[in-house]
Formats: structure tokens, sequence, C-alpha cells
């Protein structure tokens, strides 16, 4: 989409009423600079994760039975875990989230819904027979490895070792 397609866009849902004006252009720009995918957080995880031998599929579209699509961040296919690192703002932590100052008539129901989107998605790929890890983005690095190990076994370099007998 070109730039004058989203600004055009952007005028029309500020006219309807529908999305809100920026505060400033610089709160814009911070705003635009979000990532939906490859969070800092989000890499530091993979990383570490691929260090020690595991390996698994980035922002992978599950197409569930009952209809739920679902991106998890991290996917472990073969063992059927499905990883997602939760921004704090984004999917309002208890902990750090807290509610919007302004515009709060768009931000607040949105909040909601991305909450509720995640509960879906969960109760979707439990019901699939996936195991889901959600993790906030600021668990430390050593917790959120732990965490994810702990879910998804040995990695696959270790298991071989076990079946071969190797050291």
């Amino acid at each position: 989409m070109s730039t004058e397609d989203s600004d055009s866009r952007r005028q029309a849902a500020w006219t309807a009423g529908t999305y809100p004006r920026p505060v400033s252009e610089g709160r814009s720009r911070n705003m635009r600079a979000n990532r939906r995918t490859d969070t800092k957080p989000e890499i530091a995880l993979r990383r570490a994760l691929h260090a020690r031998g595991y390996r698994y599929r980035k922002d992978l579209r599950l197409d569930l039975p009952d209809g739920v699509r679902v991106r998890p961040d991290i996917v472990f296919t073969a063992r059927k875990v499905a990883v997602f690192v939760d921004g704090c703002f984004w999917h309002v932590c208890p902990e750090h989230g807290r509610e919007p100052t302004s515009n709060e008539w768009y931000w607040t129901p949105k909040l909601r819904r991305n909450v509720e989107r995640d509960r879906t998605a969960d109760a979707a790929l439990q019901a699939a027979g996936w195991r889901v890890v959600r993790l906030w983005e600021h668990v430390p690095l050593p917790s959120a490895v732990e965490v994810v190990m702990d879910a998804v076994g040995p990695a696959s370099t270790e298991r071989a070792r076990e079946v071969t007998g190797g050291d």
C-alpha cells in the first residue's frame, strides 16, 4: 500500500471519527514504529533457543480445525507447542499495563479485544491439542528460555544423543 493510500485512509478515518488523531507527529511516528513480529524480546528468545539446539518456525499461521487462525511468535510444529511473547501495553499486562490516558474511547476497547483474541486463540489451540506458552516481554530471558524448554522438552540434538546412547 502506498503512503498516499494510507494517508487518505487515515484522513477518512479521522473525519468519520473511527480513529483518533495523533497527539503529535512524534507520537504518531512512535506508534507506526511498533512491530507485529520480530520484536526485541522475541528475537532474543529465538536466538537463545536456537543456540541451545532448538529448531522452530517463526510467525507461522496455524489454521485450526474450528476455523480459528492463529500466528504464534514461535512454533514447534512436531511437538505442537505455540509460544507467544506478549507486549505489556498491547496485551494489558497486570504488572506493567496501564489504562490509556488519551483517546480512551479508542484504546480501551482495542486493548480489550486484544485480550479476548488471546483467550480465543489459547482455547482453540488447546482444543486442537497444542500446548500454549505465553510470556510477557518483561520476563527475564533466562526464565523465558527455561519455560519454553520445559514445555517443548529436550532439543533435537539432545534427543538424538539419548536415542543413540551418545554423550
